[in-house]
């Protein structure tokens, strides 16, 4: 009898059976993992997409606060940009207010004066629109007193050169504060003011009605005022000098 080497029927449908299960293991298996590695790819996608956004987003977050707090420190307020009661939280030093932000540079800006002069001293700092309203009428009232002849808009005029009007004075921003060795707001000596200028952008500070710019300001030579606008800005502003009308007209050209 010839031996047959085809396995039987029975045997085949075992071996198939066999084949099936191993296949279906197979396939199992690779779904599981491929699985696995779609989770866990995606899960790491998604947590360096995240990082990225969260990085971006700090940095941006960063950027609009430094934006902001630049702003703050450069806000003008003139005869051309007046501006509503701003309220800004307040600090007291040596009995003047100021910008609270700022308090702890006026007192050092202060005691760095006093060590050239000991008698320079404030005089003044923050003053509501109300309280410039009331100062800058009562300027008005004795130029008018002292000179009969002017009209109320001829002694405004005159006022304008040393006080601004209500809306118009940088006081009421709280950056800015009257320092001098007299204490009326007259002219000190020049010598020691010019020190007390170099110093000033230490702190954060600059003369802010500079000699020679009164067609940039609008208002004439002051030695007593100066206006807190950062150490970076007031370090520039001093070295080319600048005044803030400058600097802003400056800082918006680069911008364009």
């Amino acid at each position: 009898m010839v031996k047959n080497n085809y396995p039987s029927r029975r045997q085949a449908k075992k071996q198939t059976n066999w084949f099936l299960v191993i296949s279906s293991v197979l396939i199992a298996v690779l779904l599981v993992a491929a699985g696995l590695y779609s989770v866990f790819g995606v899960s790491r996608t998604v947590q360096q997409t995240n990082g990225s956004s969260v990085t971006k987003s700090s940095k941006q977050a960063t950027d609009a606060t430094q934006s902001k707090d630049k702003d703050w420190q450069l806000l003008l307020v003139n005869r051309d940009n007046k501006s509503k009661e701003l309220n800004p939280e307040i600090a007291d030093v040596d009995g003047v207010s100021v910008d609270a932000r700022i308090a702890k540079n006026v007192k050092e800006f202060l005691a760095a004066a006093q060590e050239i002069d000991p008698s320079y001293h404030l005089i003044s700092g923050y003053r509501s629109v109300a309280y410039q309203t009331e100062l800058y009428n009562s300027y008005v009232q004795q130029e008018m007193a002292a000179d009969p002849s002017l009209t109320e808009s001829q002694a405004e005029k005159k006022v304008q050169t040393y006080s601004q009007p209500p809306g118009a004075s940088e006081h009421q921003t709280g950056l800015a504060i009257d320092m001098s060795t007299v204490d009326s707001l007259n002219e000190a000596d020049p010598d020691t003011v010019a020190k007390v200028k170099e110093l000033a952008p230490k702190y954060g500070f600059v003369l802010r009605f500079p000699d020679g710019k009164t067609s940039s300001t609008g208002v004439g030579y002051e030695d007593w005022h100066f206006r807190y606008v950062g150490k970076e800005s007031a370090e520039y502003m001093t070295e080319h000098n600048l005044t803030l009308e400058e600097y802003l007209a400056l800082l918006k050209e680069k911008a364009k």
